[in-house]
């Protein structure tokens, strides 16, 4: 499963106040230490309190590109911070991410097509993030169209079906486990499908439990990518074990140690 870390985000207080200092040490310290632990591609958003956008994510890929020069998924709901991001990331980054309503899929796809870049698209629209997985699906069947009509390959395409929090009223786990399964059948080639991990257990007292239980179920229901913390051993090590179970890596007594020497190949 191709791991995005979460890490590089003015959410987090530490990278925000670097982004505010310009300190270039704690974010590439961030970035190295991310990718020891696995992570194939870096999340970099400079998160609500950057009082300049455009000048932060400038500063924030260029500081990132000084140590690495592995995909990048840029974050942002600001086109023209998006579109910066996007020629400073190269090729092969991710675009994140474009919501199912007109006006965000006219102004974001093109972007996205212009720097090749691969799309994270969420089953959210105006009216929010629908209830059930017969919504999520009719979403994510607009977002497919919708990138094709851009030219966007839809193997290069990732469906979030978005989970919300678990001590929210509604439950909407099994929802977004069903779409996992059947976004596999929605078009040929199929898009991919991702989670923002963290959603699951944000606000409550067992983060770390809710969100490696989650993950190992979506990884059985075929999740292909999730943004996450790699720097949780727990998490990353349940993730490996799941997919070795299902057969997508051969069991050894070391096989934890072998994911990572076999994805350093």
């Amino acid at each position: 499963m191709l791991i995005i870390g979460e890490k590089i985000n003015g959410m987090f207080k530490k990278i925000r106040a670097a982004i505010a200092s310009k300190d270039k040490g704690i974010i590439q310290e961030m970035a190295k230490k991310q990718i020891e632990c696995g992570a194939e591609v870096l999340d970099v958003n400079v998160g609500p309190a950057s009082t300049d956008p455009l000048s932060d994510m400038a500063w924030l890929v260029e500081t990132i590109r000084e140590v690495t020069d592995i995909p990048l998924a840029i974050d942002t709901t600001k086109p023209e911070v998006m579109d910066k991001g996007l020629s400073l990331a190269g090729t092969g980054s991710f675009l994140n991410s474009v919501h199912c309503e007109e006006e965000k899929m006219s102004s974001l796809f093109p972007i996205a097509k212009k720097h090749q870049s691969k799309v994270i698209a969420l089953t959210m629209s105006k009216s929010g993030v629908p209830p059930n997985a017969e919504a999520r699906m009719e979403l994510s069947a607009q977002l497919v169209a919708k990138a094709m009509e851009y030219g966007i390959d839809t193997s290069d395409l990732y469906i979030d079906a978005v989970i919300l929090p678990v001590n929210l009223p509604d439950i909407h786990a099994p929802a977004v486990l069903e779409t996992i399964r059947q976004v596999k059948i929605i078009s040929d080639p199929p898009p991919k499908t991702i989670l923002g991990l963290s959603n699951v257990s944000q606000g409550t007292k067992e983060r770390a439990l809710i969100d490696r239980t989650f993950l190992v179920m979506a990884v059985y229901a075929g999740l292909d990518s999730a943004i996450l913390n790699p720097l949780d051993k727990d998490l990353i090590n349940a993730m490996i074990t799941a997919e070795m179970i299902l057969g997508k890596n051969i069991y050894c007594d070391s096989f934890l140690d072998a994911y990572f020497k076999g994805r350093s190949r």
